[in-house]
């Protein structure tokens, strides 16, 4: 990644009190851990019909967003916000929870599809590309018949919940590690 250019982070979820502690609003969790590390966590302001922090982490200009618009709205508030601050895609990293990854596991990487993912889908269609960073964070399957799109908005179990603060403080640390180490090394030590 590119370092003299500032790095869009954009955490997904579902704005709104019934969705706070949802499986799908862990990328807004992420997003508050990395703005908290900023020491901009009370300072997110509105922009762009999403909520920003500006800072830096480890000395490297970084912009936080969490879109303020339903998951399958996302695109539209990361496309202004990456207007606005003239980022190009390869210095965009999207955190989102991921089905196909068993509960606590990362995955990074650049590029790829939505594999169903409202969020990253509404994300490829604004901005054109697909071509941008996931920080991918496992929520696991859900269980039974149950469907994923219930699953995802249901609180997390009590195990769960137990270790979500370690979850969120990995998570949030593979981005630091993505944004200033780069992929190879964020791979290498996530996605084991």
């Amino acid at each position: 990644m590119a370092t003299d250019r500032p790095k869009l982070v954009v955490g997904l979820g579902n704005p709104g009190k019934e969705y706070v502690g949802t499986r799908h609003n862990i990328g807004f969790l992420v997003a508050d851990e990395l703005a908290a590390r900023m020491g901009s966590r009370s300072a997110m302001h509105k922009k762009a019909r999403a909520e920003v922090a500006e800072g830096h982490l480890q000395h490297r200009r970084v912009i936080v967003a969490k879109p303020m618009q339903y998951m399958n709205e996302s695109g539209g508030p990361t496309k202004a916000l990456m207007l606005f601050y003239k980022i190009p895609a390869e210095q965009l990293v999207v955190i989102h929870d991921e089905l196909d990854l068993n509960f606590a596991q990362l995955r990074l990487k650049l590029g790829g599809g939505d594999n169903g993912h409202n969020g990253l889908k509404s994300i490829r269609s604004a901005t054109d590309t697909g071509e941008w960073y996931r920080v991918r964070v496992g929520i696991g399957r859900p269980p039974g018949r149950q469907e994923p799109a219930d699953y995802v908005l249901k609180p997390w179990s009590s195990a769960e919940r137990k270790e979500l603060g370690l979850l969120v403080g990995e998570s949030a640390d593979a981005v630091e590690m993505l944004i200033h180490e780069g992929l190879d090394l964020a791979q290498n030590r996530y996605n084991s």
